[in-house]
């Protein structure tokens, strides 16, 4: 049977590898949301971007990761405080008190 010849050791390198495996691919997901989702790199930047992470795989992503210009504080606070106005809590302050 197949189970009597896999040793204790052979199991754990096989979770191993399942584990980079699933690293790898939450990696690339994430690099491509990222590449899709952000405005300030262009339509061709984004075709470059991809076709690089599709021909050399690690070695794109982790460049994508390294040189990506970094988002500024103004757009992350200016997203999230549009959301917050738009979407108040109900109850307004009176739903933070604690009792």
């Amino acid at each position: 049977m197949l189970a009597t010849e896999w040793g204790m050791g052979n199991v754990l390198w096989t979770m191993f590898a399942l584990l980079i495996w699933c690293m790898a691919i939450w990696i690339f997901i994430t690099v491509f949301a990222d590449i899709f989702r952000r405005g300030d790199i262009g339509g061709g930047a984004k075709a470059l971007w991809i076709l690089l992470i599709v021909v050399v795989p690690i070695f794109g992503a982790l460049v994508y990761l390294i040189a990506r210009p970094r988002i500024t504080d103004t757009a992350d606070t200016r997203g999230a405080s549009s959301y917050a106005s738009s979407n108040p809590v109900p109850g307004g302050s009176e739903g933070l008190r604690m009792g």
